[in-house]
């Protein structure tokens, strides 16, 4: 097949430059637009010193600037309100979209979370949440596919096969995440600054992040019912990766040992999600810079509760990475294409 032309909004922050990074070798594909407001006219290996030695790709240009008519798939890397702006008008493309735009089906809900008014409702039926493992039926029709947020992936990955299942309860889910400092993205911000998350820990979005109805949402598909979830992220001082433990109520009759052969069941085929060992606890050494999920149960020491524990790369998996695997499969390639290296250790 001819190789598919891609273009890259938003390549200047760190989702976009690791979007680059992974297509850069991906055999079926040419990156022929990157687009950066504020840097645009810039080289990438400007904006981005890594890329100096990885020649032929062009040079930044506005987002309005993008030559759409040459281009069969955009990436947008662009904050939540932006994107949309942007996406909203392209017809004659396909779009996977990396922002929170269309991953909420309500523009009512995304106007009380993100305090916008939604820049295109009307596409919002139309959009495919891209949860790869749980979205492939749906992408090769694809138009527009919403990529989850890296939180999402990480606890919709852990929860879903033991909702869809009937193996916990819908109440009393309690999420506690932590994330590196990349996923506040690379905006000058001064509670971001070495020296404020050096050798520290915080929560952040307490009682109301902005990756909760999204949790809500999918969970609440997959239970039948609406879902309140206890969500509470932090933020620690490493550049990339995502760890979250749920603390869940077994389904009466349920065990630890059922969840786990659930968990077993519905990813032993899987190229990117894996179920460790018993007792062996997800860490985000085990998938630095890779686009795999690991996960793993463990009873409570509280009757009747459980806790799921996943760890993935934010910037990749919970990002990049799952937009390239979605890409591969909107066009009928090997979903591993252009993901297949391995975590970086140490």
């Amino acid at each position: 097949m001819d190789r598919i032309r891609v273009a890259v909004l938003g390549a200047s922050g760190y989702t976009g430059a690791d979007a680059v990074r992974l297509l850069l070798t991906h055999p079926q594909v040419t990156i022929v637009a990157l687009a950066a407001q504020q840097k645009a006219g810039q080289a990438m290996s400007e904006a981005w010193p890594h890329f100096m030695g990885a020649g032929g790709l062009p040079r930044l240009v506005a987002p309005e600037d993008v030559p759409f008519d040459r281009v069969d798939v955009v990436l947008g890397c662009l904050p939540h309100g932006a994107s949309a702006a942007v996406l909203a008008g392209l017809e004659a493309v396909r779009i996977l979209d990396l922002s929170a735009d269309f991953r909420l089906k309500d523009a009512a809900t995304y106007r009380a979370w993100y305090g916008l008014d939604h820049p295109a409702p009307h596409l919002l039926a139309e959009a495919v949440y891209g949860l790869s493992e749980y979205a492939r039926e749906h992408l090769p029709a694809a138009r527009l596919v919403a990529c989850p947020g890296c939180y999402p992936t990480a606890v919709l990955l852990a929860l879903l096969p033991l909702a869809r299942a009937g193996l916990i309860a819908p109440e009393g889910i309690a999420v506690f995440a932590i994330s590196g400092v990349s996923g506040a993205g690379r905006a000058l911000k001064e509670s971001y600054l070495f020296c404020e998350v050096g050798e520290a820990a915080a929560p952040y979005g307490v009682g109301h992040h902005r990756h909760m109805p999204e949790i809500e949402q999918e969970l609440g598909a997959a239970f039948g019912q609406e879902v309140r979830v206890g969500f509470t992220p932090h933020l620690v001082p490493m550049n990339r990766g995502e760890l979250i433990t749920a603390s869940v109520a077994l389904a009466p009759g349920a065990s630890v040992a059922d969840l786990r052969a659930a968990l077993d069941e519905r990813y032993a085929t899987e190229p990117f999600v894996h179920l460790l060992g018993p007792g062996v606890a997800p860490a985000t050494r085990m998938v630095r810079g890779s686009n795999l999920c690991v996960l793993n149960v463990f009873p409570d020491r509280l009757p009747g509760r459980a806790i799921v524990a996943a760890a993935i790369d934010n910037l990749v998996k919970g990002s990049a990475g799952q937009a390239v695997q979605n890409l591969n499969l909107m066009f009928g390639l090997p979903e591993t294409l252009g993901l297949e290296a391995p975590p970086l250790f140490p």
